[in-house]
């Protein structure tokens, strides 16, 4: 009989009906596959489990989380490889309904069964997050979604993040080693401040505020007054402690808050870097118009967000199935067209819009480099299954701003006044 490892690569092609571009190591040690190609490590027979029981990405996901599946080798170019595999097949790939009308795929499912051993189901790593499906992004959800995604201990993002504790993409004046993490995130925050055109006094709020970066930044070299909000009480309680320590108190104030809770307006400005994914579509008009009550007459919104692009049936789109479940539950994405007709609609005049999305790229890839060179402390302070949800989360949308998949920008929107003044210079790009 074959060994394990040629059994199984038979089999995933006989799936996929195109060859392997990886090598697979099994649990009984043997390898299949291109020698000089990067290697998928099959740890034992409960990853394959996972993949009958979830096929698709959920499957691969469970057995990634669990330990079950690793890669040995080049991360970014076996991603780049299974992407094309998996994740780019197209509009037009089978579903997993047509495959299983073809006896083919009958055939190479019975074999991965008896690869496998077909037991119970393997259970869920306990990463995985488990949450009603009704009631999407009401204030209770969306409280339990961030607290799943940024309560899970500060020491652990400051591995990730580096000293700046900026979990947004950062804004690169050349590319490592020329340019620092920690440079970049600085000219990222100062690029929104001049955007906004900060002045000494003037009231900021700023929306999704994280570990307090943007708020202390703000308030330190700008002299504003900021309101930041969060929905996470670990983000709080560090962005606090940190105001005081750089002696702010006077200037920033850190808030457990819902936006839709936010009555002390009228704003100067707002910044939102990196929060409205978390909104989603649904109640993206009701943000943007929020948004737009609290700023005074003139005053500006910066909306740093992540987009996809349009599909050809938007009422396909459908939310990835390990980000959901894993790093953003009940986040969305939508394409940046929509985003500013909702900005447009919420009453904003939208006046700027710049696409950053090779920076993110280069934050994403400084990030992995940070997490894999302090592995064992950050998944010791986590746990070996969180870590390595932001190992491959991290490196996948490396790749996906990389390949256009999806983007990023600022978008500079403002209340215009009934007198038509917007109170922009009339060359705006001052700022580059």
């Amino acid at each position: 009989m074959a060994d394990a490892a040629s059994r199984l690569k038979g089999l995933v092609e006989q799936l996929l009906g195109t060859p392997l571009p990886l090598r697979i190591r099994a649990w009984d040690g043997s390898l299949a596959g291109p020698p000089a190609a990067p290697t998928l490590v099959v740890r034992n027979r409960r990853a394959l489990r996972h993949l009958l029981w979830k096929p698709g990405e959920l499957g691969l996901a469970r057995a990634w989380v669990a330990g079950d599946l690793d890669i040995d080798g080049d991360l970014y170019a076996a991603l780049d490889l299974l992407s094309g595999l998996i994740w780019e097949r197209g509009e037009d790939a089978r579903t997993l309904g047509q495959a299983l009308r073809e006896p083919e795929f009958r055939s190479a499912v019975r074999g991965l069964i008896t690869l496998a051993g077909l037991p119970l189901p393997p259970a869920a790593p306990p990463e995985e997050a488990r949450r009603p499906r009704r009631g999407l992004h009401t204030k209770r959800s969306d409280r339990r979604a961030i607290s799943h995604h940024y309560d899970v201990g500060n020491d652990f993002y400051e591995i990730v993040l580096g000293p700046s504790m900026v979990y947004s993409c950062a804004y690169w004046p050349a590319p490592p080693p020329e340019g620092t993490l920690e440079q970049a995130q600085r000219d990222k925050l100062e690029l929104v401040c001049h955007k906004l055109a900060l002045r000494p006094g003037q009231r900021l709020l700023d929306v999704g505020c994280g570990w307090g970066s943007m708020a202390v930044h703000a308030a330190r070299e700008h002299g504003a007054d900021i309101v930041g909000i969060t929905l996470s009480q670990e983000q709080a309680a560090f962005a606090r402690k940190r105001v005081a320590d750089e002696g702010l108190t006077d200037r920033v104030e850190i808030r457990v808050q819902d936006y839709r809770d936010v009555t002390d307006g009228p704003y100067d400005a707002i910044s939102s870097i990196g929060m409205a994914e978390h909104v989603g579509s649904e109640r993206y008009l009701e943000y943007a118009t929020v948004l737009h009550r609290l700023l005074k007459p003139g005053g500006r919104l910066l909306n740093h967000q992540i987009a996809r692009r349009p599909q050809r049936d938007e009422t396909a789109y459908h939310v990835d199935a390990f980000i959901d479940a894993y790093v953003f539950p009940d986040g969305e994405l939508a394409p940046v067209g929509t985003t500013v007709s909702n900005l447009e609609r919420a009453g904003f005049e939208v006046r700027d819009l710049e696409a950053i999305r090779e920076h993110y790229a280069l934050t994403l890839r400084a990030w992995v480099a940070r997490l894999e060179a302090d592995w064992d402390r950050a998944a010791g302070l986590t746990s070996p299954g969180r870590a390595r949800v932001w190992r491959l989360y991290m490196a996948a949308s490396a790749l996906a701003f990389e390949h256009n998949r999806i983007g990023v920008n600022q978008i500079l929107a403002v209340k215009t006044p009934a007198s038509g003044a917007s109170g922009l210079p009339l060359r705006t790009r001052t700022w580059n």
